[in-house]
């Protein structure tokens, strides 16, 4: 089924992230598309003229495509406002034009992922997240299905350890499964408030909760000014600069500028 997207829309750009750092078992590209388990199905996205075609298809998982490649983003609105604005951005948005960053559909998996990449390279994040997504999660033809929260509870700290967890990040994984933080309620709440209840939890701090606004909620004015990447791309395009304060003069698009940076200087240079 055709699932259309509003002009533009690139799904090779887009869809850069799901490669670039080796194989991602539970967004899985193979054979030039994105596969996914959706409610125990698994799902193929294949670009298609206007949008991408979903096969199979529902009211649920249509919903998680879209969020998953990105559909709330308003890009006409910060396409024109960096064309006015920024030179630097101006220059950006006509090289990705149609980028839509993906997102994490599911708030239990964007924070694994995050404490899996705290200070490792997101090379080796990835290959200890698809050792944990193989071990704990449900595995369809090709893709597998994010480990769920309930089942990762019940695991033991030295199981991750195994697979390349450290003891800490083995203890906050299991903890923040066996907590009692709703991760649903989170997406009523304003952005400090958000913040406020995840970095109460043991091992999450605020560069974990700048990416849960950024990558799962898609709030406008994340702003990961701790992640090194983004750092490394803010210097690579405007020089020595404070990160921190950088991000007042994106406003109100931080989340997709930081993420237009970070993937301009992979795919279009610096």
């Amino acid at each position: 089924m055709l699932l259309r997207f509003p002009d533009p829309y690139d799904f090779e750009i887009s869809t850069e992230r799901f490669r670039a750092f080796g194989p991602d078992l539970a967004n899985l590209w193979h054979e030039g598309g994105l596969h996914r388990v959706v409610g125990g199905r698994e799902v193929r996205i294949e670009p298609a003229p206007g949008g991408v075609d979903v096969r199979p298809h529902s009211r649920r998982i249509d919903a998680e495509v879209r969020t998953l490649l990105g559909e709330p983003f308003d890009l006409g609105a910060f396409y024109r406002w960096a064309r006015r604005t920024d030179a630097t951005l101006k220059r950006l948005v006509t090289k990705l034009r149609g980028y839509r960053p993906p997102l994490s559909p599911d708030p239990f998996e964007m924070l694994v992922g995050s404490i899996t990449a705290q200070q490792v390279s997101l090379f080796a994040a990835f290959a200890i997240r698809n050792r944990f997504v193989e071990r704990f999660g449900e595995r369809a033809e090709h893709a597998y299905a994010f480990p769920t929260r309930d089942r990762v509870a019940r695991a033991k700290e030295a199981e991750l350890v195994a697979l390349g967890f450290s003891n800490r990040k083995a203890e906050y994984v299991i903890g923040l499964a066996r907590s009692d933080l709703d991760l649903d309620a989170l997406r009523g709440l304003p952005d400090d408030e958000v913040k406020a209840r995840i970095v109460a939890q043991r091992g999450l701090g605020e560069w974990t909760a700048e990416w849960f606004l950024a990558r799962h909620l898609a709030r406008p004015r994340a702003w990961p000014w701790g992640d090194l990447g983004l750092r490394k791309a803010v210097g690579a395009f405007y020089g020595e600069v404070d990160v921190r304060e950088a991000g007042e003069r994106f406003d109100p698009f931080q989340n997709l500028t930081a993420h237009y940076l970070l993937t301009g200087l992979r795919v279009a240079g610096g």
